[in-house]
């Protein structure tokens, strides 16, 4: 593979890569703002400007001030190139660290600082802002500027999730670029000139595509912000763990940003994945993350209806095995969820086959509205792993949960175990007129409310699992956030229900399950620097 030298390094280079994109891949940062790894060069920001020492050179003339006849005299300085435009060349010599770079980076830096507001105390980019970090690397020293900064518009509703600040914007337009390049919707546009550039909507517009929180995400600065997490966390007390995307078959990477002093997920953000979805999410599977906190089930009930009533753990595990073993095995239906990770749904498919029963089903999320980009048109993140659990555990294919209610009304079913809370456009009521149906859920959800006994289980934040994607691709999440006291992974309780019951489901810690699950091997991880 051919390379460069910059500073001093060795760089690897494919053919059509820039100085920027080689140095990033090398995970190599030179300081930039307009350019990211997944949109078109714009080249406007300036602040990635090396020294190219190798070749023609070229000269700017400058006027440069004279200490000993204290006027400016006629100069020259080298020509700096922008990294993210230049192409790398075998044997080139770049340095990104000499004087006059230097120089121009922190020129760059209080150019854009010059009309900025200081509002860091109030911004939600404050401790992942560009303009912070970059200030304190390059420029690392106060504003100069002595007259009133230019005004521009605040608080600006660009839709329903994006507010924009046009005082903050740098005028990257790496947003105008996600509308046009990622989503093929040019709904955002930059008018007026110099300092009285603006971001502005097109005529009759709003931002309201399916990729709307991905302009937020990509902006270096505070200019637009999510309403959703505005004003609610401070990043610097957040930490991330990482997740799977739950919101459809594509199985996005993210970044889980939670707080652990309180156990709060706060955000999903895309983690870099070249094999399932770059660097990009859509609006849903970032908004995914409040299924870890709303319509929770956090306490086990017994009973149906106004009969329903709160109860301890042990209790409600006690009354489901005594219901069980009153029940022919080989009767007892199992429901294997398309959104719980394959840990779960195996080990509810060894239970099946300890039972002998061959009532198995899955229930899943009725399909939604799909599209080329990211959105798959199946909205569950495992329906692939529950029904290769299954195919491992038993061997088979699993029926469609509409076939539990009419087996349900045949009378060839005494008892049900459903694992999750997806929902179904179908009429569960015929599940009521089975006295032991046992839900295991970590949120609220048609069948848990069929349920004649809920034990309330982890969600996927709060646990380890692996998902398997449309594609056939194993991903693995890890727990970002502890669960209540008492509350355990569904594996484990359904492991728990087994040796009550007198068996034994040949695992008893997730390294053991996974090993009897044996999934296929791992994708081979894409991750990078964020750009």
């Amino acid at each position: 593979m051919p390379t460069f030298t910059m500073n001093g390094q060795d760089i690897p280079f494919e053919k059509g890569d820039t100085i920027m994109r080689a140095a990033w891949r090398a995970g190599i940062e030179i300081p930039h703002y307009c350019w990211h790894p997944g949109l078109s060069v714009a080249a406007n920001c300036r602040m990635c400007l090396v020294h190219i020492k190798t070749g023609r050179q070229g000269a700017m003339p400058i006027m440069k001030f004279d200490a000993k006849s204290g006027e400016y005299v006629p100069d020259t300085k080298p020509k700096l190139w922008p990294a993210c435009q230049m192409g790398a060349q075998e044997g080139m010599d770049v340095t990104s660290e000499s004087d006059d770079v230097k120089k121009a980076q922190a020129s760059v830096q209080e150019f854009l600082l010059l009309n900025h507001p200081v509002d860091c105390p109030i911004c939600d980019q404050a401790g992942e802002c560009k303009l912070q970090d970059y200030w304190l690397e390059h420029q690392n020293s106060m504003k100069r500027k002595q007259t009133e900064p230019v005004h521009k518009p605040k608080g600006v509703k660009f839709g329903p999730t994006i507010v924009y600040d046009a005082e903050r914007c740098i005028m990257c337009t790496r947003c105008i670029r996600v509308c046009d390049e990622l989503v093929g919707d040019p709904v955002l546009d930059m008018r007026e000139r110099g300092n009285r550039n603006e971001i502005v909507l097109s005529p009759g517009r709003e931002l309201d595509h399916d990729y709307t929180l991905m302009t937020e995400h990509v902006c270096p600065v505070g200019a637009l912000t999510s309403q959703d997490f505005r004003f609610k966390a401070r990043v610097w007390f957040l930490k991330s763990a990482p997740g799977v995307c739950t919101g459809c078959a594509t199985g996005c990477n993210t970044h889980v940003d939670y707080d652990p002093r309180y156990g709060k997920v706060y955000r999903l953000r895309p983690r870099d994945n070249m094999d399932v979805n770059k660097f990009w999410m859509c609006d849903d599977g970032m908004m995914t993350y409040r299924e870890v906190h709303e319509d929770r089930v956090n306490v086990a009930t017994l009973g149906r209806g106004d009969d329903r009533q709160a109860v301890l753990f042990e209790d409600a595990v006690d009354e489901a095995v005594e219901q069980l073993r009153r029940r022919d095995k080989s009767k007892v239906a199992v429901v294997l969820s398309a959104k719980a990770s394959c840990e779960d749904n195996f080990a509810l498919a060894k239970l099946a086959q300890v039972f002998g029963s061959e009532h198995v089903y899955l229930a899943a999320n009725s399909g939604w509205e799909g599209d080329e980009i990211l959105r798959s048109e199946d909205n569950n993140p495992n329906r692939a792993g529950a029904e290769k659990a299954y195919a491992l555990a038993k061997g088979g294919l699993v029926e469609e949960l509409d076939d539990l209610v009419s087996d349900s009304l045949g009378g060839d079913i005494e008892a049900v175990i459903t694992l999750g809370a997806v929902s179904a456009d179908i009429d569960l009521s015929a599940l009521e007129k089975i006295d032991t149906v046992i839900s295991l859920t970590s949120n609220d959800g048609a069948l848990p409310r069929a349920a004649s006994i809920v034990l309330p289980t982890t969600s996927w934040a709060e646990t380890h699992g692996t998902f398997i994607n449309k594609d056939g691709l194993t991903q693995t999440f890890k727990r970002a956030i502890h669960p209540a006291a008492g509350i355990k992974p569904a594996w484990e309780v359904l492991r728990e229900l087994a040796t009550a019951l007198g068996h034994e489901l040949d695992f008893e810690s997730l390294k053991q399950l996974r090993a009897s699950f044996a999934p296929p091997p791992m994708a081979p991880a894409q991750q990078s620097a964020q750009a």
